[in-house]
């Protein structure tokens, strides 16, 4: 048994779509999450510059006494995963693996399409994941790098985002996908538009619920679930807008959230 929480970071709100499925999943635990909104994107960064970036949100995270770390971005997870697993003693948990096993499990016609920001798509880390399984399984990946911009906007279901899905999917469906990884966690909460664009026929993979699966079972595998006596807490950390973290997550999370803390991330 261990009574602390969960550590979950994402480079802004996206990791919010895992942390709803942990929640879910998991209702007796504590969770700290933290979105480094000021900093947002990260799929556009030089990847020294991610890792650093991961690297300072896992020592503020471990500054709240966490028993883990799901790190829910698929891009700090593409530039640093082995660099976190050396150097920090604590049990990590990433989304791309759980990503690539779900698509692995859905896709019928062995064509897979992948979408995701820059350094993500060009890391080519999900092909590798999703061809380790399985490597009859052809990928064929885009980078959609202004998904996250309009899901930290709020334009979720817009003309413009509309117009930008079509601009990025249509080409992918050339090749006959029968399944979409969501290679991005700000990419669900654009779950609605993407489907529309691509259409009914093509399977929408995100990674969320099966990280928490995973969550869950690494939790259970190694006793370190919290007290159920203990009611679970939930703290939230931004390192920008307060105002905006809470409106926008209280959407995506569909209960309200309040008392969200600023935090200087660059101290870490």
């Amino acid at each position: 048994m261990d009574n602390r929480p969960i550590g979950v970071f994402d480079s802004g709100l996206g990791g919010l779509t895992v942390l709803k499925e942990i929640m879910s999943s998991m209702p007796g635990e504590s969770i700290v999450y933290f979105g480094d909104n000021g900093r947002a994107p990260y799929g556009n960064k030089s990847k020294e510059t991610v890792v650093k970036y991961t690297f300072q949100d896992i020592r503020f995270l471990l500054n709240q006494d966490i028993k883990m770390i799901v790190i829910a971005c698929n891009t700090a997870s593409a530039c640093s995963i082995k660099q976190v697993k050396n150097t920090f003693d604590i049990p990590v948990i990433e989304v791309i693996e759980p990503g690539a096993t779900a698509a692995v499990r859905e896709t019928k016609s062995k064509k897979v399409g992948v979408i995701g920001t820059t350094n993500t798509v060009n890391s080519g880390v999900y092909e590798n994941a999703i061809q380790h399984i399985d490597d009859q399984i052809e990928v064929f990946s885009k980078a959609c790098p202004l998904f996250v911009p309009l899901a930290e906007e709020g334009w979720w279901e817009n003309d413009i985002a509309e117009r930008i899905a079509k601009e990025y999917l249509l080409s992918l469906k050339e090749y006959d996908i029968d399944t979409l990884v969501l290679g991005c966690t700000h990419y669900p909460i654009l779950y609605n538009t993407i489907n529309k664009v691509v259409g009914p026929e093509v399977k929408l993979v995100s990674s969320a619920q099966e990280v928490a699966r995973v969550v869950k079972n690494l939790i259970e595998e190694n006793d370190i679930a919290r007290d159920p006596e203990i009611d679970s807490v939930y703290r939230y950390y931004t390192s920008d807008n307060i105002e905006l973290f809470e409106s926008f997550g209280s959407r995506i999370l569909g209960k309200e959230i309040h008392a969200v803390e600023k935090v200087d991330i660059e101290k870490y």
